[in-house]
């Protein structure tokens, strides 16, 4: 199941809806009011006519770094001995095909494709014998955009995460994945930058469902960005950083692209 979230035609409202083919079937409710229904209010619309927006408004981005072995050792980073979680800012979402704008006091901004986890109900401090995955409502795409030069600068990760559009999301939410073997893959102007697979995850997504559920609780429609493969840090190579008129293309399986350009 495909799970979008557009301006209504109608309306003129932001509302859920599911893609079928060409056809968009509105949902009831929403998903952060965790009041979103799965079953069709039963009308209908071609999707040409939607204004199709980033998949969900969370009130949190949960990230997790260096969860990919490769990628701490390309950023000369040890590995964490447990999930090393940081929080991006929320006003940095946008929507796939809406660009990244790059800020003009940082020179080295650089893409990083996740897997996203969509949180489906409220999660707060899971017991031993609760599946972690029952609190799922899918999984989507996410770029994990960082000022890098501002990420070392600061120490910590806040500002060089959080500027406006350095969260791309997108393009839906899809339903029924299994996510512990899924290929994450990210492209710049065609190129393949980064690619691994969810199963080298050092700590995979019911683990960390658990393990954040254990210092916050995780709202519906709540996001956890579960970490990059390596081939974001290139050595320092100007020319792999993100720079304009560049177009950046992240896939995973079983979800389909996200595509943004960068301004």
């Amino acid at each position: 199941m495909n799970i979008c979230r557009f301006k209504d035609p109608e309306t003129q409202r932001n509302a859920y809806g599911i893609i079928e083919g060409a056809e968009i079937f509105r949902l009831r409710g929403d998903l952060s009011a965790g009041n979103l229904s799965l079953e069709s209010a039963g009308t209908s619309f071609p999707l040409t006519d939607a204004q199709l927006l980033a998949p969900l408004a969370p009130s949190k981005v949960v990230c997790v770094g260096r969860n990919y072995r490769e990628h701490a050792a390309e950023l000369g980073n040890v590995m964490p001995s447990e999930p090393l979680l940081f929080l991006k800012a929320p006003s940095a979402i946008i929507g796939d095909g809406e660009a990244i704008e790059l800020p003009g006091f940082s020179e080295r901004v650089e893409h990083e494709g996740e897997l996203a986890v969509v949180i489906g109900r409220r999660c707060r401090r899971l017991a031993p014998d609760e599946d972690p995955l029952s609190y799922v409502l899918g999984y989507t795409c996410l770029n994990d955009v960082t000022a890098r030069d501002l990420q070392r600068k600061d120490v910590q990760f806040t500002r060089g995460k959080s500027f406006d559009t350095f969260c791309p999301v997108g393009p839906h939410i899809v339903t029924g994945l299994d996510p512990s073997d899924l290929k994450v893959e990210t492209r710049v102007n065609s190129q393949v930058r980064q690619s691994g697979l969810t199963s080298a995850l050092a700590f995979p997504v019911p683990y960390l469902i658990r393990y954040i559920s254990h210092a916050m609780t995780l709202e519906p429609g709540d996001l956890i960005a579960t970490g990059t493969p390596a081939g974001v840090g290139l050595g320092m190579k100007p020319q792999v950083w993100l720079q304009p008129g560049d177009t950046v293309r992240m896939e995973v399986d079983g979800i389909g692209a996200l595509e943004n350009p960068v301004a």
